[in-house]
């Protein structure tokens, strides 16, 4: 399956878990992806499991909590590729902490990297598939957390809401140029960011009972959301937001 061949992706935060393997996915399916990283993050194990797969990909640093970095990135990923036609906007941060003891720098860097950090790389990417006139697709990573509180997760809740809503409105004007956008909200899915909450026994037994398949989610099958929601399969799917929690949602408060 070429689905992205002759296409030019970014995927945010792509150096672990659901980036990561979306990264992988996009280039297994022919897209020459950008692998974005921290600086202080190397991206190496994306870099080989993409080319393991036999695909293409390349390294690019940006800290989405710096506009100028993040501007800066979209136009160099759009010079060494080509072109740009997929982004997905993955890249976030999610410090367990009480309510009432999540401060202001908290709160700041939360944002600045969750919600101003999607904008920002939505927005300017958005601008540069307008210049080239050419359509595209976007993808948001939100969060089943844009529909349920957590105790440790307030602050982080509230950006993931603001993420989801962002994507909906978004689609909703760029769809004139066209491009589409969306969101996957991810439940129970077994990442690095995920591992200090579900390393729990109690915890994760709550969520394996809870959720319909009994099991945690894989990176590797919200990549497969991802991908859909950026091909031609979904056309005509914008301003739609995908819960992919294996139906969690539903029994959460059972």
């Amino acid at each position: 399956m070429s689905r992205f061949e002759g296409k030019v992706a970014l995927v945010t935060g792509a150096a672990t878990g659901i980036g990561q393997a979306t990264a992988v996915r996009l280039a297994s399916e022919g897209a020459l992806v950008a692998v974005n990283h921290l600086a202080d993050v190397d991206p190496g194990a994306t870099l080989k499991a993409v080319d393991d797969a036999g695909g293409e990909a390349f390294a690019i640093a940006a800290d989405m909590r710096d506009p100028t970095q993040v501007l800066a990135m979209v136009k160099e990923v759009a010079r060494r590729g080509g072109r740009l036609d997929h982004l997905v906007s993955n890249a976030a941060i999610n410090p367990f902490m009480p309510w009432n003891e999540t401060s202001f720098e908290d709160w700041d860097l939360l944002c600045e990297t969750n919600l101003r950090g999607t904008w920002v790389v939505c927005t300017e990417s958005a601008k540069q598939m307008i210049a080239e006139a050419h359509g595209g697709s976007i993808v948001c990573v939100s969060s089943i957390s844009a529909h349920v509180g957590a105790p440790y997760q307030t602050a982080y809740c509230a950006t993931k809401g603001g993420i989801s809503m962002m994507a909906k409105a978004l689609g909703s004007v760029l769809g004139t140029h066209g491009i589409r956008v969306n969101c996957v909200e991810p439940g129970a899915i077994l990442t690095p960011m995920s591992e200090p909450m579900l390393d729990e026994p109690e915890t994760l037994k709550y969520y394996e009972d809870r959720v319909a398949l009994h099991r945690l989610g894989r990176p590797e099958e919200m990549a497969s959301v991802i991908a859909f929601l950026l091909s031609d399969d979904a056309s005509y799917v914008t301003s739609a937001a995908l819960l992919a929690d294996a139906g969690f949602i539903v029994n959460a408060e059972l």
